[in-house]
């Protein structure tokens, strides 16, 4: 089983949350993304995506906040989707002193880069946001070890799509995990620009 294998503060938050037993998706997905190969995770919704996403992100971290650039990038789709991210990793990171930050459109540019500057091991925004960040030098993407893309599905937008790639263009290591319910063309053209040598996972 996954969970087995895990850093010790992951397991307990498992046991605070009441979470026993690996989805078939997270028995599958989880040793794929620990071994740090590109990966698309593609399953339905409540199949688990989300939670093997801040398992391995916390677990490749080691519970444990290095220096101050980001070591791991969580790219959604809005700030919706970047407030309850952020509500979760909070709920796993509870006991450790990861730091968890979340950018948006919405927010400030200015604001963003001074509280990055702070320090921060997990970047949670957009691909325009991210884009932007990358752009005025608001981040540093030297320390980056991993990088995913949750319910990527929106990446059907031109811009967000046309975003992301952009960004990856300036990221010379990083593993990429891409989670969807489904594989299209789109996605798979992803391997052209930072997706090579990728697997699929797919329930």
């Amino acid at each position: 089983m996954p969970f087995k294998k895990l850093h010790a503060s992951l397991k307990e938050a498992l046991e605070r949350l009441h979470i026993e037993s690996a989805t078939p998706f997270q028995q599958n997905a989880i040793p794929k993304i620990k071994s740090g190969i590109n990966v698309f995770g593609i399953a339905p919704k409540e199949s688990g995506k989300t939670t093997a996403m801040i398992l391995n992100t916390v677990q490749k971290l080691n519970c444990t906040a290095v220096g101050d650039a980001p070591r791991a990038l969580i790219i959604v789709e809005n700030k919706k989707e970047a407030l309850e991210l952020h509500e979760k990793f909070l709920e796993f990171t509870k006991y450790t002193d990861l730091r968890v930050y979340m950018g948006y459109e919405e927010l400030h540019i200015d604001v963003q880069k001074s509280e990055i500057y702070m320090g921060v091991d997990i970047l949670i925004s957009t691909p325009k946001n991210i884009h932007k960040l990358f752009l005025t030098n608001g981040v540093s993407i030297s320390e980056l070890k991993i990088c995913f893309v949750d319910d990527a599905d929106f990446l059907l937008q031109r811009k967000e799509l046309s975003s992301l790639t952009t960004t990856s263009e300036s990221i010379k290591k990083c593993q990429y995990v891409i989670l969807a319910e489904k594989l299209n063309p789109k996605l798979e053209k992803l391997r052209d620009y930072f997706m090579e040598n990728s697997v699929v996972v797919k329930i």
